[in-house]
Parts: structure tokens; sequence; C-alpha cells
């Protein structure tokens, strides 16, 4: 399981509007009280850089406190970054070396110039947009250009990139039936799965088609979590909320 840290002043507690770092706070809170029950965080880095340098020293502030101390966490910089080669080394030095992130969210509507300066990385992952959950995503992803949809044009050809062993995929919950089709193309690779709970993907139909002999996905809830409650026992509400879908995927693993 991954946790969402996609952090909105305007649905946290407001008591945490008090602190001098609000952001932070309420990052701080929900890592320790969840972390036992995930492998993953992933902040959304336009709810920090919406409030300025500020948000920005908040997200500086939740990796180096993750970092420090559950150096076992997995992180990921929701960035959906993807740029002409030049900007996209400096957009991966800015999340690997700068921020030391674990891996960072890429789109790739650019080609491989754009991303293979992710993937020149040593020990860092790149998460590319492969078929997203939002409805905008059939106006492109789901066209068919020589009977064959963008999104596995996308698969097929980012498999022949450098270091593409270094890739991993943004797959929405949202489009559990596509995930078979999407197993054939990329069997063993690891998929980054928003769109559980709040924007209403089925944790069954995800896993009956995604799953792999490793597992090999990542399974991700922002909101359904973190805003579990606005009183000042937010945090607990969190890890109740953390613990049903930790066990929902426990059963399913069990199972298999």
């Amino acid at each position: 399981m991954c946790i969402g840290l996609d952090v909105d002043l305007n649905k946290i507690p407001k008591h945490l509007l008090k602190e001098s770092d609000p952001i932070f706070a309420f990052n701080k809170a929900i890592i320790d009280a969840t972390h036992h029950l995930c492998v993953a965080y992933k902040p959304n880095i336009a709810f920090y850089e919406a409030y300025g340098i500020k948000g920005w020293q908040a997200l500086e502030k939740t990796i180096k406190y993750l970092n420090d101390n559950y150096p076992e966490i997995f992180t990921i910089a929701d960035a959906k970054r993807g740029d002409i080669g030049n900007t996209s080394t400096m957009y991966a030095k800015a999340f690997f070396e700068d921020l030391a992130f674990d891996s960072v969210t890429v789109a790739p509507y650019m080609g491989k110039d754009s991303i293979e300066p992710f993937l020149a990385f040593k020990n860092k992952h790149t998460i590319m947009l492969a078929l997203t959950s939002n409805q905008g995503a059939f106006d492109f992803q789901t066209k068919a250009i020589d009977g064959k949809e963008v999104y596995k044009h996308v698969l097929e050809t980012s498999k022949s990139w450098k270091h593409a062993e270094h890739l991993m995929y943004v797959v929405g919950a949202t489009k559990a039936e596509y995930f078979a089709d999407i197993r054939k193309i990329i069997p063993n690779s690891f998929l980054l799965v928003p769109g559980v709970g709040a924007q209403g993907g089925n944790l069954q139909d995800v896993c009956k088609y995604g799953m792999n002999a490793n597992v090999g996905l990542l399974i991700n809830s922002s909101r359904g979590i973190i805003y579990a409650s606005t009183s000042e026992n937010y945090a607990h509400a969190a890890a109740l909320k953390a613990k049903e879908l930790q066990s929902a995927m426990q059963k399913i693993l069990l199972n298999r």
C-alpha cells in the first residue's frame, strides 16, 4: 500500500493552522500513525508548489523526516514531469539528489529523450504514466493507431529505452478492465495504481487482472485515508482507514 500525502490546507483539521508549518505537522502525524501499514508515501507535488516556498520547505522536511526515521519506506514524488533532455535532467536532480526521493512520476508524451535522463540515475525508479484514471484519458490514451491503442504503443516503446529496467508504470484503478492487456506487454513491471477509494477504483478487480507472480502492484490511496477525519484525532482515524485497506489487500494475497 502507498499513501498519498496530498495536503490541502482547506481540508486539514483547523487546529493545525496554528502551527508554524501546518503541512509538515499534518504529514508527520499521518506518517507516524500509518508507517507500519504501508510501504510507500506519495506526495503530489502540486499540493506543495501551490503554497510557494513554505510548501516546498514542508515537502523537504517531510521527505527528510521519512528518510531519517523510516528509511525502509519507498518515497514517490508525484510530479508528472517530462520535458526536453536538459530540462528533464534538472528535474531528475531536483527530486533524486536535492530532495532524495526514491522515485518520480513522469509523462511520456515527448518521448525517450524526456524520460531517459531520469532513468540514468542509479538506484532510483522512474514511474511513467501509462493509462490514467481521469476522464480525459480517453481523449488520447485509448485511441487506436494502426489498430493498437496509444497506451500500448507507449508501453511497448518504453521497453526499448536505455535503463528501462528502472521503469515502473502508473495505471489507474478505474481502468481495471485494461490490466490484462497491460500485463501481456509488461508482465514483470511494478505498477503504481492510484484511484482506489475516493475515485471509485475496485481493489478486487485491480488485483484480479493486474497482479503478477511477485504481486507487482503498489496500491495508492490518498484522500480516503488522510482525510478520514478533521478532528484532533485525525491521525488515528487515518490509521484505521489505512488498516481497512491493508487488511483487504492481505486477504486477497492470502487467497491468491
